[in-house]
């Protein structure tokens, strides 16, 4: 269960920000694995998983952008009917509160990936990790 390093750019909601913002990724070769939106009224978070996240937070504030490096966990799941609740089955059974969540699938599609921000990481990593359900999956 991967502990991963999650970017949130901070942006007005307007037309062009999600060229900005990937722009800066384009011009550093910056692969992007997960993204996602949120905005509430006139600001929004664009939250983004990359294959360098550290590059692409320095280029960030290079650009002027407000962003800020985190790090997430990555709960690996089927990707099948059900796959997803049987992982909030787990994060209820360990009482996590997830404060934000997002799914990332890969290519293969053989797994899929629930990406979830908790204030314990550690704490849920450990819980998650040693659940029996979720090693049988």
């Amino acid at each position: 269960m991967p502990i991963l390093k999650q970017l949130s750019v901070f942006v007005q909601n307007q037309p062009g920000k999600i060229e900005r913002v990937t722009s800066v990724l384009a011009e550093n070769n910056i692969n992007i694995l997960a993204f996602n939106i949120a905005s509430s009224g006139e600001y929004g978070v664009i939250k983004i998983i990359t294959d360098k996240p550290e590059l692409a937070y320095k280029k960030y504030k290079e650009a002027g952008l407000t962003a800020y490096l985190s790090e997430v966990l990555g709960i690996v799941m089927q990707d099948k009917p059900g796959g997803l609740h049987s992982v909030a089955q787990l994060i209820a059974k360990n009482s996590l509160n997830v404060e934000n969540a997002y799914v990332y699938v890969p290519k293969s599609r053989k797994k899929a990936m629930l990406i979830i921000d908790v204030r314990d990481l550690k704490a849920a990593r450990k819980n998650i990790a040693f659940d029996k359900k979720l090693k049988s999956e």
